[in-house]
This record gives structure tokens, C-alpha cells and sequence, in this order.
């Protein structure tokens, strides 16, 4: 995280700038005393309380007492029990939406960072337009939340599998058919409510979820892969999502595997890819059927798995030529394949990449299968906690749609840590 202090001491909107300091430390740390959070924003204790007594009438933060705090164990005293502050979940919501080629997921993230629910369903996207897979996400979003929750929603994310720029324009979404146009605003038109609404890249999504309030991850580079009927990187440096001068950095998928077919390493490992190879192998076409297979060593399965993974190590040794990354962390539903050809892959990739690169360690996100829903929550979260909120708007969500409709996600700024 930022330097605490530093926030809360700038000059320019003092007061919100100290309420946004208190909000990520309690964001950071799970509960404080007074004293505690007093001493993070480098606050006299008369200041800090009036930041205090602002952001509890506002209902985001509570009392508790120190015995009934799970992030305070073994701080039990004699006689009265301490005071903590701590943030209230379930004051307000951020909803995720990844909007795929095969299904559309959501998540449903609270104010402490934690996902209450995750949703997923099948979708045609190719075949229905961009209007109506909007319309079918917003649905999917808001049908399991009371309306009379609705007022609790501070933003929704949005990411899809496309070319999209730093402002969120996508040029092209060649998987989804989809061409020039703002998925963010189309999706603000749609909502039953008004609040701000940011789109982002699959893979740049992955990336900031996958690295969202883990403190470790905020050194070295990280390579962020998402495997779904299309292949996209996010790249992460030092807690900072690397965009590239036109938003395309990380855009792996269009590299070409080198075997003299002129395919795409997105054609060579994508969902597609494995379902047609399975199905000319007299396979079922289902990808959990292929997986079941491979882990059984089914011949057929065994040989495309095989495939699969000297093309995945191909296209990682490219990547890693130019990124040098410390981790490669995969999501999306194909990466469900890759424990069971971990061992290949790496055989593959000392193959392929001189001994003076380092092999970075590769590993699968534990929420691979939603993790660009997660992280579009995660850019609506980030940005409450911050001084771009809509909290400090005037007029609100109303004032601010128009500038966030169109914005992308990551902003180049590093990702407070969280006690999620």
C-alpha cells in the first residue's frame, strides 16, 4: 500500500483525503483502535476522530470490541475490553461482470474485499450482439440482489476479450464480433441504477484481481494469463499494470507458435482449439470430459495435452524474452489443464529458451474460472477507496458517469493492499 500518511496529508481536499487514508487502513489492517489509526495517518487524536465520527454516521465504519475481533487474537485484557474500528461489509457492494465468449460471470464484492458470491452462465456471445449480452449481464447481476439493496451498489466492472485502449474504447473484440464502441457506457445505459461504471481487458481485469490486496505481489513482474476460447496477458510491475502506449500490452494470443502453420498461439491453446482436436478424436468435445481424460492418460487426450503444452511453452518462452517476469500465473477455465502437464511445459520451455533466461515460476490463480470478474469488482473497489469516489462527488453518481463510462480500469497506479 501507499504511504498511509502521505495521502492524508496532502493539501488538496484535506478532509477526503484523510477519510480515504482511514478507510484503506482499516481496509489494510482489518481493525484498529483509535490510537492505531490515529498514529497511520500521523493524526492528533481530536483530527482522527472527527475523520472517525464522519465515516461512521456515513454507517462504513464500526465499533467492536477487541474480543470480537477475529484479526486480534490473543489481545485479551483484564477488566474492560478494548475498543476496535473496523470497516462494515456490508455497507456497500461492487459487481464484477466478465463478459465472455462462452458465458458471462459475476461477483459480488463487499467493502472489506471479500467476494460473497460468484454466479456464472453459458452464453452464445458470437451469435446475440453486444446489446444483448449486456442486457443478459445486468440481469444476472441484480437478479439474486434485493432492490432494496440496490442503493448499497457503488460501481460495476466490466471486462470483456478485447483490444480495448486506455480510455476502455475497444477497437476490436474479434471473438465476440464486436467493433468500435464503449462497452462501459453501453452497460451504464443498461443498469437499473445510476452509479459509475469502468470497462477493462479480460486479462488486465485477471491481472488486477489476481494481484488485489496481496502486498507480496507488489514487487518484480508478474505475467497474468487468461486461457478461455481466447488467449490475454495483463502484465504487472512493481504493483502497477502495464498498459503499453495503446493499451495492448500483454496481448500474447495473436503471437505466432512458430511451427509453420501461421497459427496464433490463441488458435494453438485456445478452448476452441482443444474442443475441435477432441471432437476429430472421436472425443465428446466437452472440456471437462478431455480433462477427466488426460488425468486418466487416455491416449488420444494424452497427445493433444501434449501439443497443447509445447504450444503454451513456446508462447511463454517468447514472452519471457521480452517481459523477463519473476511469476506466470494462469486463469480461465483451460488453465485447469496445466497441473496436469506442469512437467511438460517446463521440459518444453528449457527446450526452447536459452539457459541464460531464468524459467519463472508458474503457477494457476486459485479463482482461475472467475478471476476477470473479480477483478473488474476490484477496479470499483479500488476506486471508492480512493479520492475519485463518487462520495465526493456533488452531484453523485450523475456527474460522474459520464467521465467513468468511458475510462479503462487500471489507471497506472499501484493496487492498495486489503485484508481480503
Amino acid at each position: 500500500m501507499s504511504d498511509l500518511a502521505s495521502i492524508a496529508s496532502s493539501p488538496r481536499r484535506v478532509r477526503q483525503s484523510n477519510e480515504v487514508a482511514a478507510l484503506r487502513a482499516l481496509l489494510q489492517f482489518g481493525s484498529l483502535s483509535r490510537a492505531e489509526l490515529a498514529r497511520k495517518l500521523r493524526l492528533n487524536r481530536s483530527s482522527s476522530g472527527h475523520i472517525i465520527a464522519g465515516l461512521t454516521a456515513d454507517g462504513l465504519v464500526r465499533e467492536v470490541a477487541a474480543d470480537a475481533s477475529p484479526e486480534r487474537p490473543g489481545r485479551l485484557r483484564a477488566g474492560r475490553p478494548g475498543i476496535l474500528l473496523q470497516l462494515v461489509p456490508e455497507a456497500s457492494f461492487f459487481l464484477g461482470v466478465e463478459i465472455g465468449v462462452e458465458h458471462i460471470s459475476v461477483v459480488e464484492l463487499d467493502l472489506a474485499a471479500v467476494a460473497v458470491s460468484t454466479s456464472v452462465e453459458p452464453l452464445d456471445g458470437p451469435s446475440i450482439g453486444v446489446e444483448a449480452a449486456v442486457e443478459r449481464a445486468v440481469r444476472q447481476a441484480f437478479q439474486a440482489i434485493p432492490e432494496e439493496r440496490w442503493h448499497r451498489c457503488e460501481g460495476v466492472g466490466v471486462s470483456v476479450p478485447a483490444q480495448m485502449n486506455r480510455h476502455g474504447f475497444v477497437t476490436v473484440a474479434p471473438l465476440l464480433g464486436w467493433r468500435e464502441l464503449y462497452p462501459a457506457e453501453i452497460v451504464r445505459q443498461a443498469l437499473p441504477i445510476r452509479v459509475p461504471v469502468l470497462a477493462e481487458n479480460d486479462a488486465n481485469a485477471f491481472a488486477i484481481g489476481a494481484g488485489y490486496g496481496r502486498p507480496s505481489s507488489e514487487t518484480g513482474v508478474t505475467l497474468f494469463i487468461v486461457l478461455e476460447s481466447g488467449v490475454g496477458g495483463g502484465i504487472i510491475v512493481d504493483g502497477t499494470l502495464l498498459r503499453g502506449a495503446h493499451g495492448l500490452a500483454g496481448e500474447i494470443g495473436h503471437l505466432n507458435i512458430g511451427d509453420g502453420s501461421w497459427r496464433s498461439l490463441e488458435q494453438a491453446i485456445g478452448l476452441e482449439a482443444i474442443v475441435r482436436a477432441c471432437r476429430e478424436g472421436g472425443g465428446s468435445g466437452r472440456f471437462g470430459d478431455f480433462v477427466a481424460d488426460v488425468r486418466d492418460r487416455v491416449p488420444s487426450a494424452v497427445a493433444i495435452a501434449e501439443s497443447w503444452a509445447r504450444a503454451l511453452a513456446f508462447g511463454l518462452a517468447q514472452t519471457c524474452r521480452v517481459v523477463d517476469p519473476d511469476r506466470v500465473v494462469l486463469g480461465g477455465s483451460v488453465a485447469a489443464l496445466y497441473p496436469l502437464v506442469a512437467a511438460r511445459v517446463t521440459a518444453h520451455m528449457q527446450e526452447f529458451q536459452a539457459s541464460t533466461f531464468p524459467t519463472p515460476r508458474i503457477t494457476v490463480n486459485e479463482d482461475a474460472a472467475s478471476g476477470a470478474a473479480f477483478g473488474a469488482a476490484c477496479m470499483m473497489h479500488r476506486r471508492y477507496f480512493s479520492l475519485e469516489s463518487q462520495r465526493f462527488a456533488e452531484g453523485g453518481a450523475d456527474e460522474d458517469d459520464e467521465g467513468s463510462a468511458g475510462v479503462g480500469g487500471g489507471r497506472d497506479q499501484p493496487y492498495p493492499a486489503s485484508a481480503a
